[in-house]
């Protein structure tokens, strides 16, 4: 027989009902598929291209197979990321894991700028004392890095809704730059045995990944920190509650997205009548769906001495 007083759970504690927020807590349906094709094919050429690169001397092969590690270790952190955001809220994370991914994000970006920041260093020291390199190699292999760019490119397309996932999709582009770049390199060398061509191309490639690597640092530390979500006016929204009928101030409010697009909101309120409290709740949830596309609000109400709402009225959630 089931024990009569069987261990506790968490399960009710997170579930939504009628009238709360409409998404969850976890990522329910999202494929890891294409993560594991393109980590698959990136770690093995990322092994070839590093041999090769060191064989035929050039930097910009290097480079390229320096994103293409980078690459590898970005996928890998990402399809671990997304495994772990899979993961439902339990009573020791009650918000669940899906800032993995943002935080999964952030750690592949750091890892892009110190990539860039060898590159620079190793391309200023070619360019003052040239070295000899293997054009014909370099044109060769970059052009199958190129390919495989473009296929894994193609596949993580595919689930661009994803912060951790557009993450390293930038690191993808920005290896495909470092293969064009090593093609040129390669071509001319070949061609006209112009070496220094090898670090200038280098450091252009580096200058173009920073800008993108930055753009997407600056978000996941910006969802990572709890920042205002874009496209969310704060300001506009405190003047909007306190425009609502039956508000007379809003004080300690934050607004912050619990995953990507999903924004949500806490504050306290305070009432003229803490018997009206019901209907102005059900008019500034229906102001803050309509006006700002939050859905997940948890309220505060206080009488107009500062005291919260008895006990015996229902929650503000």
């Amino acid at each position: 027989m089931p024990s009569e007083h069987a261990a506790p759970t968490s399960e009710h504690l997170h579930a939504h009902l009628d009238g709360d927020a409409s998404h969850g807590h976890f990522i329910e349906a999202r494929s890891q598929k294409a993560l594991g094709i393109a980590l698959a094919m990136t770690l093995l050429f990322a092994l070839i291209e590093v041999v090769t690169g060191v064989m035929s001397n050039s930097l910009a092969l290097i480079s390229d197979a320096g994103h293409m590690v980078t690459d590898a270790a970005a996928l890998g952190l990402a399809l671990l990321a997304q495994l772990i955001a899979k993961r439902p809220p339990s009573s020791r994370h009650s918000f669940g894991f899906v800032r993995a991914e943002a935080l999964a994000a952030f750690v592949n970006c750091l890892g892009m700028l110190a990539l860039v920041a060898w590159i620079v260093w190793e391309a200023v020291q070619r360019l003052t004392h040239p070295e000899p390199v293997q054009g014909g190699v370099v044109l060769v292999v970059a052009a199958i890095g190129a390919a495989i760019n473009l296929l894994v490119a193609w596949v993580l397309s595919r689930d661009s809704d994803s912060i951790n996932t557009r993450a390293a999709l930038v690191n993808v582009l920005g290896d495909l730059l470092g293969s064009v770049a090593a093609i040129a390199a390669g071509a001319i060398i070949y061609f006209t045995g112009w070496v220094r061509i090898d670090p200038i191309l280098s450091i252009f490639v580096s200058l173009l990944i920073l800008k993108s690597t930055w753009g997407i640092l600056r978000e996941s530390y910006h969802f990572l920190m709890e920042g205002v979500p874009h496209g969310i006016d704060y300001l506009q929204v405190g003047a909007d509650l306190a425009e609502v009928e039956g508000v007379l101030s809003v004080h300690d409010l934050h607004v912050w997205d619990m995953s990507p697009g999903h924004p949500a909101l806490i504050g306290h309120l305070e009432i003229r009548d803490l018997v009206e409290w019901p209907d102005v709740l059900k008019r500034v949830r229906a102001m803050l769906l309509d006006k700002h596309g939050i859905d997940h609000v948890t309220l505060q109400p206080e009488a107009l001495d500062g005291m919260p709402l008895d006990p015996h009225c229902k929650p503000a959630l």
